[in-house]
């Protein structure tokens, strides 16, 4: 058979000003791969392209890879990226095909669409009504009817952070195969409930995640041929924002409704415990240090989670960068502030020389009243890099990542890492391919939420939650929802009447 694999995947905070054009979808190399170049670079990766190439080349079939369009959350997706994208997707299921595997994300929003997954499988559906279709979406999904009604499969991670990526597609991809080899009959059931999870408490290896992700894997084992619970990315201020499953079963409308029911009474029984409390910053950094000081053997991270680049956010707010300081913490490693301009000032001054720049906050934030600024800071060029190094973690595993131009900046005892593309810090070769080792500073400060867990939560002696400041505040109050569906939990309590 011939299958048309294709990504176009973006999870869009819609507080964001970071902007997600073409290049964004590109990682760093002109236009996003296609062809036999993607195909190198996605097998035999834990990725979704890396599951569906292996399910595909298994049973030998051919494979057409129409482009492989992934890009870092952030804003609204321009509509020339989308455009560009999409054509490539639309050209190669034109040229003729008997099945199609998507890597999508769930949470896409654009310029001019809401619902962006949804509006790809429209025009998909318009130049291929018969043809089957899996689609691969993330945890964070927030679920639109057209995801599912057009699609033949729909299948989400189980995991956050997500290490089931390509185990995820192979099932979807295994599914589509046997619907075409006529052994099931998938018929599929979504639904929501009104609530917005918050992204710290949507951990699986924390309640109520964790239980919730393992009944549907449990009933993927008995009843269901799969079962997604997407948790939802609140900071897409859509309608459809918050909580959802899909079920598919072999054939059994009724039996997909039930358990589809059941999931979801199960994870609006328990929303209380998907609401997550911030403390003060000062109180936060003030118990890091105590840690620190404590415990003199691994390190303690220090966790800036309302500027995570995998949310959305700039990566350049320095709030709790200036609180370590202020509170002069020793032997700490950063990770890490993005700003361009600042990285090519310090590369400029040469390695082993002294440096002052204005240090981050360059990106504005219309959409919170507090904004961050800018560090005035002195200090020593200790490396500079290209900031590229291959993840060797679960997820993703075995790709490609790109800092852009990268330098390690030495303010007294604190090493704070200075990039151009905005990573994600889930692998240690954030830090040993500039060569720092994790394991042997007193401190660690990333700019995460959940992801860290994958391949820093084994090195570090404690972990302490920093309320900073940025676009993917934990924090509700601190931005306005003008679209989502209302009422909805928590902002309006458990008032639904």
């Amino acid at each position: 058979m011939k299958i048309v694999l294709a990504e176009l995947s973006h999870e869009t905070n819609t507080y964001s000003t970071v902007p997600t054009d073409l290049a964004r979808f590109s990682g760093a190399s002109g236009l996003p791969p296609e062809g036999e170049k993607a195909l190198d670079i996605y097998r035999d990766t834990a990725s979704c392209l890396g599951g569906y190439i292996k399910v595909c080349e298994a049973e030998n079939h051919e494979i057409v890879l129409a482009v492989a369009g992934g890009a870092a959350p952030s804003g609204p997706v321009f509509d020339d990226a989308y455009e560009y994208i999409s054509e490539k997707i639309l050209t190669a299921i034109s040229a003729g095909c008997d099945a199609i595997m998507l890597d999508l994300h769930g949470a896409m929003v654009t310029q001019s669409f809401e619902d962006g997954e949804g509006e790809l499988l429209r025009r998909i559906r318009k130049i291929a009504p018969d043809v089957p279709v899996a689609v691969c979406l993330d945890m964070h999904a927030n679920i639109y009817p057209d995801m599912v009604t057009l699609a033949t499969v729909v299948c989400g991670y189980h995991t956050y952070p997500h290490v089931d990526m390509d185990t995820t597609a192979e099932r979807a991809g295994e599914l589509l195969l046997r619907s075409i080899a006529g052994e099931i009959n998938p018929l599929m059931a979504w639904g929501n409930v009104p609530m917005l999870p918050h992204v710290m408490r949507q951990g699986t290896d924390d309640s109520p995640n964790r239980e919730l992700q393992a009944r549907a894997m449990e009933l993927e084992k008995s009843d269901a041929l799969a079962v997604s619970l997407f948790t939802g990315f609140p900071h897409a201020d859509i309608v459809n924002a918050g909580l959802s499953v899909v079920v598919v079963v072999d054939g059994d409308a009724a039996l997909a409704n039930r358990l589809r029911d059941e999931l979801l009474e199960a994870a609006w029984n328990v929303r209380e415990t998907f609401v997550y409390t911030p403390e003060p910053l000062v109180d936060s950094v003030t118990r890091a240090k105590l840690a620190g000081e404590a415990n003199p053997g691994a390190p303690v991270l220090i966790l800036d989670h309302y500027d995570n680049t995998a949310s959305g956010g700039t990566m350049d707010t320095t709030d709790v960068l200036a609180e370590v300081l202020r509170q002069d913490l020793k032997d700490v490693a950063v990770f890490a502030i993005y700003d361009p301009a600042a990285a090519q000032t310090i590369a400029d001054a040469g390695v082993g020389n002294e440096v002052s720049v204005s240090l981050g906050a360059k990106l504005a934030m219309p959409a919170l009243e507090k904004q961050s600024q800018p560090l005035q800071l002195s200090g020593r060029v200790k490396l500079i890099s290209d900031g590229r190094f291959t993840t060797t973690v679960a997820m993703s595993r075995g790709l490609v990542m790109s800092m852009g131009l990268s330098v390690v900046f030495s303010v007294g005892e604190v090493d704070i890492v200075v990039i151009s593309r905005h990573v994600e810090p889930y692998d240690p070769g954030v830090f040993t391919s500039l060569g720092i080792v994790p394991q042997q500073r007193r401190f660690l400060m990333l700019k995460s939420r959940i992801h860290y867990r994958v391949g820093f939560r084994d090195l570090v002696a404690e972990v302490v939650e920093c309320a900073g400041c940025g676009v993917c505040t934990s924090d509700y109050s601190q931005i306005e929802f003008k679209n989502v569906r209302r009422p909805i939990y928590p902002l309006d309590g458990d008032n639904f009447n």
